[in-house]
């Protein structure tokens, strides 16, 4: 066995749930995360580490403010970025383990200097979302402040490749697991369809750790990660997403490898698991051991919770028989938060080094239960919750939520409630976590969906209210109409039940949800609707801002003739120049988007531009009305909409008489038949004339528009002669 000297020593500072840009907006608590961050980045600095482990939740909004995202780049940069060459040796391939635009580690790029590299997988705050399926850690990474890697592109799929790295005779192989919802990840591991990916060579002399971001302990029966589906041939786990500090590491006796929680660096819910004192650690790996050591964090609020039981309180002894007790009861307890408030301020000088420190103490997080059920024949008075908070302005941080009561519970919590406000009033009371999706599922238990899939509704649902994802919701409706409305097209005969094949199609998407399949999701790009001719900008305000005015349509499928999209008002008129070009177009805009509304008889460009952008197709008249509305306009607003009309379907109903004899008139001059209207030339404006001239429009023949020339000067001549 070869003999370990200190450079053979990778020293890694591991943190996890940093929660940057929690509570941004309140007037007090608004810089805690990242200056907790930075507290760890100039750890990492002064401490002389090799690298820093993130396990997830680097940020705690899906799409982060700017002012957060300035805050971790300011970081990073000042801490990781230097001249001191990084001693990591590099051995994997970084195109299998980094799938960004970027395939290679930060630290090995030739134009950025970074002294101390940064490791990071996703987790259930900052996944990634929308179109082009990017995160947040995509924009640090795509700037060379951060390696982002252990995606999960298939949840029920999974490989697990990791990055080897190497220090004198210490080699790491470092593997990451990025968050999947934890029934999926339970079911993918139960499954076996976990793929794990192994040097070859010296296989034993690798000292193993995985950083992973799922649920730790079970809360429901499929809502967590055992620790025994593990590979047992690892030799440290650091698991993200808990936020209770246990960062001491614990060796699982039947896998035998050690687990380390770090724990959140800010306190997100007052609960007692965050009360505990916040730490980072730094992992020494020396061949295949390892040593912890820990850094409490001195920048952390101070954070006191406790639970007061008024029946079985001897301060409170005795109250519940009095009347109009309210006054007292609220009196003793303001004693009882005061001791805590004492009790916070002396647990953060305690840690403090720093005298100038000691003068800025911040104001801390106190929480109190209390749980006023009275005895038999008794009864507690107690005030309104935020009354009561409010009395602590000026000494605690969170001044609306310091008191919660609560009773006992009398009965046993409704498991499925069919509506959302019984639901809501079954979990009053409860300390676990509310899950907007197992709401939703609650609720439609009772009253299925016949044409949505369920499953994805609850997601959609969830990424709305949690990601603040303001178009899932938007994004999911047209989805999945759009995939109806192609099965039932897709349909042999007019026979097909159409109940049956919006089932089967309802049923096949819940079973692909259901194993964990992605979705086309991130395949699908936002398109802006043409903006309708009658819409006054001035007056309806701007397009872009209204709900309707943007659709989904696939970028994949744009190529193979989207049966169910409108296309772009551009695109129509690049095609027209050709006749082949103007066949495919024709074929591509057969239907309109189900969303978008039939246009009103007065749309009149909108048949001027249907033209041009087919104006190669045989069959079709209505480009040959659409040339003849040429000759009247100038110019041609970019804007309004592109209809054609599928043959398939029927035609709309007609205001389109008396606009094709106009049209035909003003395109007889390019044909020989218009000779016999050539006495119109003279300057008569009555109607009557106008009336012949529709019974005797000549109506132009398929070849003749099929072998025009896109430069024929006859409509610009009978444009100048009708203006006059």
């Amino acid at each position: 066995m070869p003999e370990f000297t200190e450079a053979d020593t990778i020293r890694i500072l591991v943190a996890t749930d940093n929660h940057v840009g929690y509570e941004e907006r309140d007037p007090i608590r608004r810089d805690d995360s990242w200056r907790t961050f930075d507290e760890i980045l100039n750890l990492a600095r002064t401490e002389d580490v090799d690298m820093v482990l993130l396990a997830g939740d680097l940020f705690h909004d899906n799409k982060p403010s700017r002012k957060s995202l300035y805050q971790v780049m300011r970081t990073l940069r000042q801490n990781c970025l230097g001249m001191k060459p990084c001693p990591l040796e590099f051995l994997s391939d970084a195109a299998s383990v980094f799938e960004g635009a970027f395939t290679h580690v930060n630290y090995e790029d030739p134009d950025i200097n970074i002294s101390i590299p940064v490791f990071s997988i996703h987790g259930n705050h900052d996944d990634p979302s929308g179109e082009g399926n990017f995160c947040s850690l995509d924009l640090l990474q795509a700037s060379g402040l951060l390696n982002y890697y252990g995606r999960v592109p298939e949840a029920d799929n999974i490989e697990a490749k990791p990055i080897l790295l190497q220090k004198g005779l210490t080699k790491l192989a470092l593997f990451g697991l990025s968050n999947v919802r934890d029934e999926r990840m339970f079911r993918t591991f139960r499954d076996h369809k976990v793929k794990w990916f192994r040097p070859e060579t010296q296989m034993t002399d690798w000292f193993n750790l995985l950083a992973v971001h799922q649920n730790h302990h079970a809360h429901t029966a499929t809502s967590y990660l055992p620790e025994n589906v593990l590979p047992d041939w690892l030799d440290l786990v650091v698991w993200g997403h808990e936020h209770e500090c246990l960062i001491d590491p614990t060796q699982n006796p039947e896998t035998g490898f050690h687990v380390m929680q770090p724990g959140s660096s800010v306190a997100t819910s007052l609960v007692p698991g965050e009360a505990v004192q916040k730490h980072v650690a730094i992992v020494s790996v020396t061949g295949r051991d390892f040593k912890v050591d820990k850094l409490p964090l001195k920048s952390v609020r101070p954070f006191v919770t406790r639970e007061v039981i008024l029946s079985q309180d001897k301060r409170f002894k005795g109250l519940d028989k009095k009347k109009e007790n309210r006054q007292e009861v609220t009196r003793r307890l303001m004693e009882v938060v005061e001791e805590m408030i004492e009790e916070a301020n002396a647990d953060w000088e305690a840690i403090q080094t720093d005298e100038e420190a000691l003068e800025e103490r911040p104001l801390p997080l106190i929480r109190l239960k209390v749980e006023y059920t009275a005895t038999e024949g008794g009864q507690f008075e107690v005030e309104n919750p935020q009354r009561f908070s409010n009395r602590f302005v000026g000494k605690v941080a969170n001044t609306n939520d310091v008191v919660y009561f609560y009773r006992k519970k009398t009965s046993q919590r409704k498991a499925n409630a069919a509506n959302p406000t019984e639901a809501l009033e079954a979990l009053d009371g409860a300390d676990d976590m509310v899950k907007v999706e197992n709401l939703v599922q609650d609720f439609l238990s009772a009253q299925s969906l016949k044409v949505l899939p369920q499953g994805p509704f609850g997601d959609a649902v969830a990424q709305f209210v949690t990601k603040d994802d303001k178009h899932a919701m938007e994004l999911f409706v047209s989805e999945h109409l759009t995939g109806q409305v192609r099965s039932m097209l897709g349909l042999e005969s007019d026979d097909e039940d159409l109940n049956s094949a919006m089932d089967i199609y309802r049923m096949r998407i819940e079973q692909q949800q259901a194993s964990g399949m992605q979705t086309a999701r991130a395949e699908r790009k936002r398109v802006l609707k043409p903006k309708p001719a009658t819409w006054d900008s001035d007056f309806d305000g701007s397009w872009e801002n209204e709900p309707d005015a943007w659709t989904y349509e696939d970028e994949q499928q744009a190529d193979t003739s989207s049966r169910a999209s409108a296309p772009a008002p551009a695109p129509a008129r690049k095609t027209a120049r050709g006749r082949a070009k103007a066949t495919q177009q024709d074929d591509d805009i057969d239907l309109m988007d189900d969303d978008q509304p039939l246009p009103a008889p007065a749309k009149k460009p909108a048949a001027k531009r249907a033209t041009r952008a087919t104006k190669a197709a045989p069959a079709k008249k209505a480009p040959a009305k659409g040339r003849g509305r040429k000759a009247f306009e100038d110019s041609e607003d970019e804007e309004e909409d592109v209809i054609m009309e599928s043959e398939q379907e029927p035609a709309p109903p007609p205001p389109k008489t008396r606009r094709t004899a106009a049209k035909s008139t003003a395109k007889a001059p390019a044909t020989r038949g218009a000779a016999k209207n050539a006495r119109q030339t003279k300057l008569n404006f009555s109607q009557s004339q106008k009336g012949g001239t529709q019974s005797k429009a000549v109506e132009i023949s398929d070849d003749e528009i099929s072998d025009d020339d896109a430069f024929e000067p006859a409509p610009a001549t009978t444009r100048s002669t009708r203006r006059r």
